[in-house]
């Protein structure tokens, strides 16, 4: 695949936007995985579909940019991703509009979701960086690296998600089926990794490559 990187000079717009998407996903994915649904008898969530994204974002951000702005990316979306994530899923638990009053009672189920988000999200993320950043030099191959880190990446996150936030917790539901939820979410978010989102990875760096070319090229021809 061809090589590119974001000019300097853009870097800073590209990374606030990262930042603003990965925040959105977040709390996107913290709400959905409060609907449970069932897929061929086992149990999971929404939010499995929602949150492959960002390993998308981030495997784009190494790629384009670095390493080191990529763990800056993530360094800035956690803690505002953490205090959003809370009130939206206070205001909207359980897939219904609460009132605004709702913030006025401390949410500790929804607090440990929106804890276990951030915590998952930061281990998660910093592992896809390394991950991804190591195989991509490795190898030569362009799929390698954003398999590779979906594979690690997603099974950390997971499980630390699922275990900071349903062990042992007052919701009945997922207190006895989390491990089973977590298992079930783990290989539908691997499964639409591999076969969209790693797929959707090639096809969005070579567009971006190709646009980055033709502005490079526009000066010259002028």
């Amino acid at each position: 695949m061809k090589s590119a990187s974001v000019p300097h000079s853009r870097t800073s717009f590209w990374l606030a936007l990262l930042v603003a998407f990965h925040i959105l996903v977040i709390i996107a994915s913290n709400y959905l995985v409060q609907l449970p649904i069932e897929l061929f008898g086992f149990h999971s969530t929404w939010g499995a579909f929602s949150f492959p994204f960002i390993f998308l974002a981030t495997d784009l951000t190494v790629r384009l940019i670095g390493k080191t702005p990529a763990r800056r990316v993530i360094l800035r979306a956690m803690v505002p991703a953490l205090v959003v994530s809370y009130v939206v899923s206070v205001l909207f638990h359980e897939g219904g509009f609460k009132g605004f009053e709702a913030l006025g009672t401390f949410n500790l189920f929804v607090f440990r979701i929106a804890f276990a988000s951030f915590a998952a999200y930061v281990l998660g993320q910093l592992l896809d960086v390394h991950v991804f950043d190591r195989m991509r030099r490795d190898y030569v191959q362009w799929w390698i690296a954003p398999a590779a880190s979906a594979v690690l990446g997603q099974a950390l996150d997971t499980v630390a998600f699922f275990g900071i936030a349903f062990w042992r917790s007052s919701n009945p539901f997922m207190a006895a089926h989390w491990g089973e939820i977590a298992a079930v979410d783990y290989v539908i978010k691997l499964t639409v990794s591999l076969l969209l989102f790693v797929p959707m990875y090639g096809v969005a760096l070579n567009a971006i490559i190709r646009v980055m070319r033709r502005r490079e090229a526009l000066p010259a021809a002028a």
